[in-house]
């Protein structure tokens, strides 16, 4: 048995959350090989090779995949997972856009956001907005799945000293073309990866309190700003700051919800955090069902106490 596992990357180095897929695939067992495909990746395939438990890393350096199109990985993994009894991914939006496509290639049903490995054929994963775990058994000959890397601690990034194959074929579906891209700078940690995340709802009122309540406590936290999809749809904060079944899914070991009442979406993305802490002046507030800690009172007198006593 052996297993293909997608590396999320940047060309230049690994994301995280290839560390989590890796885990997954240690517990199915069997052999894992690690695909990296993009362009000038090599460093990120060296770092891949050196993550304990990784017998192989296949490095794809072409042109074709140098932006990861999912046209055209779909078609390589599609080929190269023939050889595989199961094929991994993370559940981002880079796995959950090419990976259906593999499945489609393969003439396969596939499996998402597993959050649990019971056996080589059986997973759970959360249904109805994660008030519910179903198990979920496959007879497929390739199973493809993505991985929910909440459900998975990451695998240690050094140790492994796997061998590199190139793969020189390229695949290139010639059906679209990369044009451009505007990324997000931030000094703050990435949301979904970073130890502890506050987020602000429909109670922060307007974006302006979000930079002048909020972020205090949030930069002197060392954490990952978010919001709830009512603080988006708001205006409040741009839609990647969105925590929720629609927006990203976190599990950082301090969760502080902030003017947040907890509807079912949010807490389908949240309710895993280590500990959770929640600002309301409604004690009523669904959030209370799951937070650890629960404060009642008024946001906008206790941020900027708690911030100072920090």
């Amino acid at each position: 048995m052996s297993i293909l596992v997608y590396a999320e990357h940047d060309n230049a180095s690994l994301k995280s959350a290839t560390l989590n897929v890796i885990t997954a695939a240690q517990q199915i067992g069997g052999d894992i090989h690690v695909l990296v495909a993009g362009q000038n990746c090599q460093a990120a395939a060296t770092a891949a090779a050196a993550i304990p438990g990784v017998a192989k890393v296949l490095l794809a350096d072409n042109a074709a995949y140098a932006h990861q199109l999912a046209e055209n990985i779909s078609l390589l993994v599609a080929d190269l997972g023939k050889g595989y009894s199961h094929i991994l991914a993370a559940a981002t939006t880079t796995g959950k856009n090419f990976l259906p496509r593999v499945a489609a290639l393969l003439d396969v049903g596939m499996m998402s956001d597993i959050t649990k490995v019971i056996s080589a054929d059986t997973f759970e994963r959360p249904i109805y907005a994660g008030n519910a775990i179903a198990t979920v058994q496959t007879s497929e000959a390739i199973k493809v799945a993505t991985v929910r890397t909440t459900g998975f601690d990451a695998a240690p990034a050094t140790g492994g000293s796997a061998a590199v194959e190139t793969i020189a074929e390229a695949k290139d579906a010639g059906k679209s073309s990369f044009v451009s891209e505007e990324l997000a700078k931030s000094d703050r940690p990435e949301l979904t990866a970073a130890r502890i995340v506050v987020s602000g709802g429909r109670g922060m009122q307007n974006g302006d309190n979000f930079n002048t309540v909020l972020a205090p406590l949030v930069d002197k936290l060392g954490a990952a700003m978010g919001a709830s999809r009512a603080a988006v749809d708001a205006g409040f904060v741009p839609n990647d700051l969105q925590v929720g079944q629609t927006g990203k899914i976190v599990a950082p070991e301090l969760y502080v919800a902030v003017g947040i009442s907890g509807a079912i979406q949010h807490l389908a993305g949240m309710k895993d955090s280590k500990v959770i802490v929640a600002i309301n002046k409604d004690p009523e507030a669904p959030i209370a069902t799951v937070a650890d800690y629960f404060l009642e009172g008024d946001l906008f007198q206790v941020v900027p106490e708690l911030t100072s006593k920090l």
